[in-house]
């Protein structure tokens, strides 16, 4: 209960605030929050924040969210965002990632809720039209319209609490908390105190219509908190969890069950950080509401990860403790050295967004983590799930991409404190991927049909060409494509992918084009001077030791043979199918140990961590990291 009471800390933010001295700028958007604050008696400021919090004021060219929720405001719709089956229950990767064990693939999801079952923060858009007289698809298309939806809900939240339609936005406390759609009073005090830190600090952003729109800064708001002890709402379970007071958190665990016959789940006992260290924090996208998110994390025969992250709120669910090992990445190194975080999001639209909510309390958890276990801010070691790379050569092609093109990792790292900003001259031997996340809209296809092209949307990956020209082939990834065929524009395919944070090293520059080097090869995306694509950096840089012609690259760094112990299976070191030439450079994550950890049972008493004395480098290789044995190379600046 301590998140319901703390005042929450600021995240740390790439913008400068607004000032309460700045007029508002003159625009139609901004009109239309004017328009509906006077309409519905909302101060402006709590309807802007509100929106802020929600959407950071974009309209998503009226396409929903990834729990269904439309414009500005966040209506919510999600009759159309159920998704057949979550994320570790479709594909060829076994969560697990341990080759030396039996895959463990996800079990069925059951039947998909009928919308009458949904949550009540899951449907507002049809309370919207109720109090409004607007039809369904105006708030759902509509920015006017959909922003008078969100005031009239405030509103009439206001209303039912008993409070008067005050002017001051400190009275309206408790409105703002039932907006959230927060079904206990940590969550819907979390977010409240983030909407309230908004209107103190202020907000001024060119939304994704091209408009600007401004909050002026108001630091003496009082919000009456004690407004959300009339909401009714219950007690997280909190204890017991891992989380920083800044956010709402409740334990809600993974069960670790014995079958019968060695089969047990659905995650493995050990006592990091002592056992191992956490290197890692991996994103996930869980292609499931939250219910049955909740529900398959429980179940003994399905996979596991520490930590869900619901989309409307930002509440956040505990089910692994931090000491014990999740399944969810697909690379038994990644996952014995990691700490896995799941957000609630379900591709059902093709340029599916996610709320800011959502956004700060996954930034505020990073932040918690990486301080405790010395993990690096940065995106060798957060890595989305689509970034791990395949433990071996047969399952590269099975990996997962999610969270995918449409998450935006130059805002994450803001919220983290960590922004993307240049660390060298234009023209540096390293550079930073940091496309416009909002003007950046490459093509994609397959969104909802195979080759059919996706709506446009923000994007924070570049497209690499096997040529300085946008109509050259793509770069090819012989692991996807043993063939050699060229890669594609499909939403899912990584294999000519750099995405924005990661670090790679310069091949060769022309005109407005950047060659990296790439999976082994030369990799050119467009990078005009007026329009950049990427910064520069200062970074470690590897190439093949002197005399070597080229050099394995792995998907895991094991220890070598002679240093198992007896009654450990040898676990093979074998290369993934790519080579890295000399001549080429390739940014370096790290210096890793060869390390494994061998836990075979549900019985504990036979894990061992099993260590080397041979020790691999990280790199950023493609769209995923990879391992090169330090022996084979010589690392040098950038």
């Amino acid at each position: 209960m301590v998140a319901s009471v703390a005042l929450l800390l600021p995240l740390v933010s790439a913008a400068p605030p607004a000032t309460a001295g700045r007029p508002p700028a003159r625009g139609s958007l901004q009109d239309d929050f004017a328009a509906a604050a006077a309409e519905y008696g909302v101060p402006r400021s709590v309807l802007l924040a509100v929106s802020y919090l929600q959407s950071r004021w974009d309209g998503h060219g009226g396409a929903p969210s990834v729990t269904g929720g439309y414009g500005p405001m966040h209506l919510t719709d999600a009759r159309a965002a159920l998704a057949s089956a979550p994320h570790h229950s479709h594909g060829a990767e076994d969560p697990r990632g341990d080759a030396s064990r039996p895959a463990r693939h996800g079990a069925d999801a059951g039947a998909v809720p009928a919308p009458s079952a949904l949550p009540e923060r899951l449907r507002t858009l049809e309370r919207a039209a109720r109090l409004t007289g607007l039809a369904p698809e105006r708030l759902r298309t509509g920015t006017a319209a959909n922003i008078r939806g969100g005031a009239a809900l405030l509103a009439a939240a206001q209303r039912e609490l008993g409070h008067p339609a005050s002017a001051d936005p400190g009275d309206w406390y408790g409105a703002v908390a039932r907006y959230s759609g927060a079904d206990d009073t940590a969550t819907a005090t979390t977010y409240a105190n983030d909407v309230y830190d908004v209107i103190r600090a202020g907000e001024r952003r060119v939304t994704d219509s091209g408009q600007v729109v401004v909050l002026p800064a108001d630091p003496e708001v009082v919000p009456d908190r004690g407004q959300v002890a009339g909401l009714g709402l219950r007690a997280p379970a909190s204890e017991g969890t891992e989380c920083p007071r800044t956010v709402a958190c409740e334990w809600i665990p993974a069960p670790y069950e014995e079958f019968g016959e060695g089969d047990y789940g659905n995650h493995d006992k050990a006592e990091r950080p002592a056992s191992q260290g956490i290197d890692y924090i991996v994103i996930h996208d869980t292609e499931a509401t939250w219910d049955v998110t909740l529900k398959l994390v429980q179940d003994p025969r399905y996979v596991s990860w520490h930590y869900s992250l619901r989309s409307s709120d930002g509440h956040i669910a505990q089910h692994v403790p931090l000491k014990d090992v999740g399944w969810h990445a697909g690379n038994w190194y990644v996952n014995a050295r990691s700490v896995g975080l799941e957000h609630e999001g379900f591709l059902v639209a093709p340029d599916a967004w996610y709320t800011e909510a959502m956004y700060r309390t996954s930034a505020r958890l990073v932040r918690y983590l990486a301080k405790r276990y010395g993990v690096p801010l940065d995106r060798q070691h957060v890595l989305g799930h689509d970034n791990v790379p395949g433990p071996t050569a047969g399952t590269v092609r099975g990996m997962h991409t999610d969270p995918g093109p449409y998450w935006d990792w130059a805002h994450y790292f803001a919220l983290l404190g960590r922004p993307f900003t240049p660390a060298a001259g234009p023209r540096a031997d390293v550079v930073t991927i940091r496309p416009r996340y909002a003007a950046h809209q490459p093509l994609y296809t397959g969104c909802a049909k195979p080759a059919e092209a996706c709506p446009p949307h923000g994007s924070g990956a570049v497209r690499l060409h096997t040529r300085p020209d946008e109509n050259a082939p793509l770069v090819r990834d012989v692991g996807l494509r043993p063939g050699g065929e060229d890669s594609t524009t499909g939403v899912n395919d990584t294999g000519a992918r750099a995405s924005t944070g990661q670090k790679y090293a310069v091949a060769e520059r022309r005109g407005g084009w950047t060659a990296i080097w790439y999976l082994g090869q030369k990799a050119w995306f467009a990078d005009p001077r007026t329009r950049p694509a990427a910064v520069g950096s200062r970074d470690r840089v590897l190439t093949p030791r002197e005399g070597l012609a080229e050099i394995p690259v792995y998907g895991r760094a094991y220890p070598e043979a002679s240093a198992y112990p007896a009654g450990v299976p040898v676990q093979a070191v074998t290369p993934l199918p790519y080579r890295l030439s000399a001549g080429q450079r390739y940014v370096v994550g790290g210096r890793v140990p060869g390390e494994y950890y061998y836990a075979p049972s549900f019985d504990t008493s036979g894990h061992r961590v099993v260590r080397g004395r041979e020790a691999y480098y990280e790199i950023q290789f493609g769209h995923r990291v990879a391992y090169v044995k330090e022996a084979d190379v010589t690392v040098s600046p950038g």
